[in-house]
């Protein structure tokens, strides 16, 4: 009989050895694998878009402000 067999618990539950072999394959999981890397790459691409979007809007607010005013005014001088 090896000795993993014989420190198994017939109940379902795992030994304290077998806990701490489970976190260490896990962690080394963690730090081997990327598959996650291109999923973060593409959010802060994303992320880096969407704030250039907001920064170009907020420096074009007054002109696009001042350009629907200029049309208003030009249209309510034309009907009156």
């Amino acid at each position: 009989m090896d000795a993993a067999f014989a420190s198994r618990k017939f109940d379902g539950t795992q030994t304290e050895r077998e806990k701490m072999k489970n976190i260490k394959q896990l962690l080394k999981n963690l730090m081997t694998e990327d598959s996650g890397q291109d999923l973060i790459e593409y959010a802060l691409v994303a992320a880096l878009v969407g704030l250039g979007a907001v920064a170009s809007i907020t420096a074009l607010k007054n002109s696009i402000s001042n350009t629907f005013n200029s049309v208003g005014s030009q249209l309510t001088n034309a009907t009156a």
